[in-house]
Formats: C-alpha cells, structure tokens, sequence
C-alpha cells in the first residue's frame, strides 16, 4: 500500500534559537513533496502533489504563523533538555 507521514526534525550546532533550524517534511510512499524549512520561512513542493500544496499552506497565515513558531516552542525547548541531559 501507500504511506504518507510527516517528519519533523532540529538541525542545531548549540543551543542559540538563531543556530537552530526546523524543518518539517511530509513524504508520500518514501518520496519527500513538501518541506517547511525555518531559514526558508515557507513551504516549497517537490512533486506537482507537493506544489499544490505548498501553495495553499503559504497563503495560509495561521499555517505559516504556527510553523515559524515551532522552531523555538519544539526545537528551543527540547534541545535545552538534551543539552542538559549530556
């Protein structure tokens, strides 16, 4: 059959807000069509799927208002709690 998942993930080098980058991934049946990146500040579709919908999230602006928060409220937040852990 068919899967379609998301995948969100922190690209850091310390623990500064402004090293860190977010990213959130949606793949279809092992191909990744769409990609919010934090540095990037909206979505960009991969397939002709994943431009359809990059286009609607990015007129969106509760969509995009909660993406861009995720980078400090799921990034920030977890990566104080590993870099403590170490």
């Amino acid at each position: 059959g068919f899967k379609m998942y998301m995948m969100d993930r922190c690209n850091f080098n310390s623990s500064e807000l402004k090293d860190i980058e977010y990213i959130r991934s949606y793949y279809y049946n092992k191909i990744e069509v769409n990609r919010f990146d934090s540095d990037v500040g909206h979505y960009v579709g991969y397939t002709e799927y994943g431009v359809k919908n990059a286009e609607l999230w990015n007129n969106d602006p509760a969509i995009l208002a909660s993406d861009r928060a995720a980078k400090e409220t799921y990034c920030h937040n977890n990566i104080g709690i590993d870099y403590s852990n170490v």
